[in-house]
């Protein structure tokens, strides 16, 4: 297989070197956006620390794995995806922690979110139950499949979807609650 160059290739051949100064620089470059990351599934400032240092040590022990087939940010995204939701597993969250009197929502459903800021959004998700978070974010920020989502959770694709369609109208009725009481946009 055919490998496309990215655009820090350089810095990882580098790493496979143990040059610190290359890992000092790949860490400077996707710390943030990696603890951003582990931060939306954990919403613990400490666990997301915690989670980057041992994702990044990770990351750097097992360099000579990586063979460049996505890019370093991609692989990286990966070790702290999963190591976010062990962490999850250390919690045993329960999936479908809220039981609806209604009948099952279609697949399909919509829930779309009101006009919001990202302020908005980031106060919702800290207010949501954490199954609920931990499948929203895999789906819409990671962009996991359902099928993925079930099978890392240990849950059913029907759970998966249940519980994102739950998150999305509880979003919505947060934010919509937030921003009527003034907390929301100025």
């Amino acid at each position: 297989m055919v490998t496309t160059p990215h655009i820090h290739d350089k810095l990882v051949q580098d790493c496979k070197r143990n040059d610190r100064s290359a890992q000092e620089e790949l860490y400077r470059l996707y710390s943030g956006a990696m603890y951003n990351v582990s931060y939306r599934i954990l919403q613990n400032r400490e666990e997301a620390e915690d989670v980057l240092q041992e994702s990044f040590l990770d990351a750097f022990t097992s360099i000579q794995t990586f063979r460049g087939e996505a890019s370093f940010g991609s692989w990286l995204k990966r070790i702290v995806v999963n190591r976010s939701i062990n962490e999850t597993k250390k919690r045993k969250v329960h999936f479908g922690e809220l039981k609806s009197d209604v009948a099952e929502e279609p697949e399909e459903s919509q829930h779309d979110l009101p006009d919001c800021t990202i302020e908005d959004v980031k106060t919702a998700m800290k207010k949501l139950p954490e199954g609920f978070r931990i499948v929203f974010s895999l789906y819409m920020f990671e962009d996991w499949s359902h099928r993925d989502i079930a099978e890392k959770l240990g849950i059913t694709e029907s759970t998966s979807k249940s519980q994102l369609n739950r998150a999305k109208k509880k979003m919505a009725e947060l934010i919509v609650e937030q921003t009527s009481k003034g907390h929301g946009k100025g």
